[in-house]
C-alpha cells in the first residue's frame, strides 16, 4: 500500500511539471508573437533626443515678424521678452498718436468753419496750412501780388476765409501746429518699430550661433526597442541606446 501511495506521488508531480512548462512556453510564444505583429516603427524607436541644430534664417524671419520670436526659437526668451514688450508699447503709441492727431485735424477745420467760414469741399492740406498764416483770402492774394506770383492767387469764392479777431486765428494755428506735429512723431514711432526688430533679428542670430554651438558639446542619445529572432526559432528582446555628439 505504502509503494502505490508514493508511485501516485511521484506521477502527479510529473503531470503537474509538464504542464507548467507547456503554459509557460505557450505564454512565451504569444508575447513574441504579438511583438512581431506590431510595425516596424513602433518597434524601432521608442525615445529621441538628439538635438537638432537652429536656423538663422528663420530666426530673422521671426524677429522680423515679432520681435522676440527669434530669441524664443533659440530657446532665449529671456532676453527676447524685452524686444516683445517693446514692440507692444510702440504700437500703443502708434495707434495713440494717431488718433489724437486725427481729432485735432477734425477739430482744426471744424473751428475753421465756424469762425472763418471755409468751406471743405476741393480743400488740401496746403490749403489748411495757409489759412493760419494769413488773416483772410484778401491779405494772401495781395500779398501774391506783389510777388507777381498770380498763378499762386485763390478764387475768392472757392477759397474764402476770413477771421474775425486774431485771437481765433491763433488758436486755429495752435490746433493746426498740434496735429501736425504729432503726425510727424509718428514717423520717429514707426522708425523705432523697424529698428526694433532689426536688432531683435541681429540679437536672435547671435543667440542661435550660440545655441548651435552648444551643441558640439552637448550629447544627445536615442533608446530603440526591438525583437531578436534566433535559429532555434526562440526570440528575445532587444534594446539599443545610441549617443550623438
Amino acid at each position: 500500500m505504502k509503494k502505490i501511495l508514493i508511485t501516485i506521488v511521484i506521477v502527479s508531480i510529473q503531470i503537474f511539471s509538464q504542464t507548467e512548462v507547456e503554459s509557460f512556453y505557450s505564454f512565451k510564444q504569444q508575447i513574441v508573437k504579438d511583438i512581431s505583429l506590431t510595425t516596424e516603427a513602433e518597434q524601432q524607436t521608442v525615445f529621441d533626443e538628439v538635438k537638432q541644430k537652429k536656423n538663422t534664417g528663420l530666426a530673422i524671419l521671426y524677429s522680423l515678424l515679432l520681435p522676440g520670436m527669434g530669441e524664443l526659437y533659440a530657446d532665449a526668451y529671456d532676453s527676447g521678452i524685452y524686444f516683445t514688450v517693446a514692440d507692444g508699447v510702440l504700437w500703443g503709441t502708434y495707434a495713440g498718436m494717431n488718433i489724437y492727431a486725427n481729432w485735432q485735424k477734425d477739430r482744426y477745420i471744424s473751428y475753421s468753419q465756424s469762425k472763418a467760414g471755409v468751406t471743405t469741399e476741393g480743400k488740401d492740406e496746403d490749403y489748411y496750412a495757409i489759412i493760419g498764416e494769413y488773416s483772410s483770402i484778401d491779405q494772401f492774394n495781395d500779398e501774391k501780388a506783389l510777388e507777381r506770383n498770380f498763378d499762386e492767387m485763390y478764387n475768392t469764392e472757392k477759397y474764402f476765409w476770413k477771421w474775425n479777431t486774431s485771437n481765433e486765428q491763433k488758436a486755429y494755428k495752435s490746433m493746426w501746429t498740434s496735429s501736425e506735429q504729432t503726425f510727424n512723431d509718428v514717423r520717429f514711432v514707426v522708425g523705432a518699430l523697424l529698428l526694433n526688430r532689426v536688432v531683435s533679428a541681429i540679437n536672435a542670430v547671435r543667440l542661435v550661433s550660440r545655441y548651435n554651438s552648444n551643441l558640439s558639446t552637448e550629447v544627445g542619445w536615442n533608446v530603440s526597442l526591438g525583437v531578436q529572432s534566433y535559429p532555434d526559432n526562440t526570440s528575445s528582446y532587444k534594446i539599443d541606446f545610441t549617443t550623438a555628439f
